[in-house]
């Protein structure tokens, strides 16, 4: 592994997407990339009590997912890398714990799963052979956490996200056949001043451009290099500001570039 340029790094022996799986609930599975999910639900509870028992339970068998599509038995993972929304990384904590797999939590708000993958990354090709990634949230326990319970009744701006329901999860192996993960550019703390909490994808948005613009600069790639540039949830305002601050220093990422979330506020 080496660095390139100021803020990227090369890996010497890529690491390999050995298998992904995903499960999300009703919402989600109505929206473009429905028949692509491994499960879809019905409902967010999901016969739970509570939606953070749902939320722990749609992580849980997400992960179940990915170890029986990938093949190996749970004890030959050697990390694990996963985190949520929610206090003390609650739902992917108990969740996992059945697992028995030496495990990390990781908090990265929207970037929690590339996080994961990163920092798992990072651990197969120096460490291990095979590393677990997971993440999930909910939309019904995101919104009692961070803004209002659902119960209030409180209205809804135009600005707010609407945060998934669902979990993400893959396994990296030390050998594999590929995709593979080849560099990493980490992120900043890129604070521009938005205190609006109904605004969130105007606060994220100045540190995902920034994100790519170190990361065009440090490889000496265009946006038309990649057939996608994703970010997770900035939703339709912040997905223009990261368009307008990428235009402002050269990079024209209009015909490659989408939020995952945009689409629900139209």
């Amino acid at each position: 592994m080496k660095k390139v340029g100021k803020q990227t790094y090369k890996f010497d022996n890529p690491p390999s997407i050995l298998e992904c799986a995903s499960i999300v609930g009703p919402k989600e599975a109505q929206g473009p990339l429905g028949k692509y999910f491994d499960q879809t639900l019905e409902d967010e509870f999901w016969g739970e009590k509570t939606w953070e028992k749902a939320e722990s339970k749609i992580i849980k068998e997400t992960v179940n997912t990915v170890i029986s599509k990938a093949g190996i038995a749970s004890s030959e993972i050697d990390f694990c890398f996963a985190g949520d929304l929610l206090n003390q990384c609650i739902s992917s904590s108990f969740g996992l714990r059945e697992l028995n797999i030496p495990f990390f939590g990781v908090f990265g708000a929207c970037s929690t799963f590339v996080e994961s993958m990163m920092l798992g990354a990072i651990c197969t090709e120096s460490v291990a052979n095979y590393v677990l990634c997971a993440t999930s949230s909910h939309f019904c326990s995101a919104e009692k956490q961070f803004r209002f319970p659902l119960e209030l009744g409180n209205q809804r701006p135009q600005t707010s996200q609407w945060t998934v329901t669902g979990s993400g999860s893959c396994i990296l192996a030390k050998n594999g056949n590929g995709p593979y993960v080849t560099t990493i550019t980490p992120g900043k703390i890129i604070d521009m001043g938005i205190k609006d909490g109904n605004n969130m994808g105007a606060a994220m948005a100045p540190a995902f451009a920034d994100t790519l613009i170190s990361h065009f600069e440090d490889t000496s790639r265009n946006p038309s290099y990649y057939d996608a540039i994703i970010s997770g949830d900035l939703g339709y305002v912040g997905k223009d500001i990261v368009i307008d601050l990428l235009a402002s220093k050269g990079y024209n990422i209009k015909a490659n570039y989408n939020d995952c979330r945009s689409f629900n506020f139209r």
